[in-house]
Order: structure tokens, then sequence, then C-alpha cells
């Protein structure tokens, strides 16, 4: 930001006031780093999730109130930055405009980090019942490796138990393949009635679609406007120290 010193002789006072002088076009153009972050959130859920966030899931997600998260939404949009349809859920997206401001955010950021092998070390394997060779691998294993690089992978954080008859708790990770459809018995991401994405097992009913959990505290979902989003094909866990 530029400023210029006016000094003006009033009498024996000398009076000096610093005036900003940043182009108007210059100072709408700029972002903040929160601003920033929510574009970079949105567009990190329409790639890794295949569904667009709603405000109060952004909200969560950068841990700021709906009403924060709200106002910096209506400065991108007279910004030119994000759209959205009235009364449409799921509708708020990034325009091109947006799209090539970040892309040249990431191109001016340090690349001065070290690539790595691509994962963890892999050395061998373990023993869960009788023993076995140590045998060290000089391998890496990583997401990929296990489940692909395609684009069609992602990977979700559980929020919640439904699922813990399952063996899938708070905090896990499940990976996704995406998918519009599924078959009886499959465990899904789903989003029921255009609002509400949910991790269940899918069942087919006559003309509805039961969506089922594995935790008895909790009902079965029965809807005729669900949208399966991926299929679940693993789980990453982080044990406690």
């Amino acid at each position: 930001m530029r400023f210029a010193a006016i000094r003006a002789n009033r009498g024996n006072l000398i009076m000096s006031q610093r005036i900003d002088v940043t182009p108007v076009a210059s100072r709408a153009e700029s972002l903040t780093p929160r601003q920033v972050q929510l574009l970079s959130t949105i567009a990190g859920w329409q790639t890794s999730r295949g569904y667009l966030p709603t405000i109060g899931e952004l909200a969560r997600e950068l841990g700021i109130s709906r009403t924060t998260a709200f106002e910096h939404i209506e400065q991108l949009r007279e910004k030119g930055l994000v759209s959205h349809l009235p009364k449409v859920a799921r509708s708020l997206t990034l325009t091109s405009k947006a799209r090539r401001r970040l892309k040249q955010i990431v191109d001016l950021q340090p690349d001065d980090v070290e690539q790595s092998e691509g994962g963890i070390p892999f050395v061998g394997r373990v023993a869960a019942g009788l023993p076995v060779e140590a045998v060290e691998n000089r391998e890496y294993l990583s997401i990929e490796s296990c489940f692909g690089n395609r684009n069609d992978i992602f990977a979700l954080e559980v929020r919640g138990d439904s699922m813990a008859g399952d063996g899938i708790r708070q905090g896990d990770y499940v990976i996704c393949r995406r998918t519009a459809e599924a078959t009886d018995g499959q465990m899904v991401v789903a989003i029921v009635d255009n609002e509400n994405a949910t991790l269940k097992r899918f069942y087919k009913e006559n003309n509805l679609v039961r969506l089922q959990p594995a935790n008895d505290a909790y009902e079965p979902i029965y809807s005729n406007n669900c949208l399966i989003q991926g299929v679940v094909i693993g789980l990453l866990r982080k044990f406690g120290h």
C-alpha cells in the first residue's frame, strides 16, 4: 500500500497527513488471507469431494461463525470471485476470475521445500498370528500406492459415530472412489435432499433409498432424493499417543 505525505503551514503549526493513494481498483482487488483460505476451501471441496460446501460447512472448516463466513462470501461476490443461486443449496461456486487468482497465488509460493519419496517407508510385514521372518524392504507406502492416484479417489474425515458398528470412528478418514451409482450393502457418501452429506450403507427399497447406519442409536434415512458421491474403499486411522 502506498501513502503520500501532505504538509500544510498553518501559522507556526506544521500539519502533516498521510493519505492512502493506492488506486481504488487495486484495493478492491486485494484479498485478505482469510478470503484466500475461503476460496481455496471451496475449490478443494469441489475437487476432492465432488460437491460444493454450504456456508455452515465453510464456517466449521475454517473455525469461524456463519455470520463471518457470510460476510466474506458477500465481499468475494462483490469482487466477482464467487457466485451462487438464491435459495439453492450447494450452489456457491468460484468464478473463472477466482480460479485465475488462486493459480496466481499458488504460482507465487516459494518452491523451497524438498520433495519426499511420496509416502512413509514400508519396511516389511509383522505377524499378528504366528511369527514370520523379518525381511526389510526398501519401499514407500502412500495413499496412492494402496488405492491408486486416479482423479476419482478422495478422502473424507468422519464426524460422528453412526458407523461405529462397522468399525468406523470419529476422526477416521475414509478413502472413497467417486461414482454416482452403488449396489445394495455398499458404504457410500451421499447427499440427501441436496443439503446434507452423510456416510451410510446403501440399500434400494421400492422407490426409495435407505441409508442404513451401523449404530442402533441412529434411525435409517429414507429418501427419494439421494445423490451418491462415492463408495468407501478404505479406511485410515491415527492412534492417540
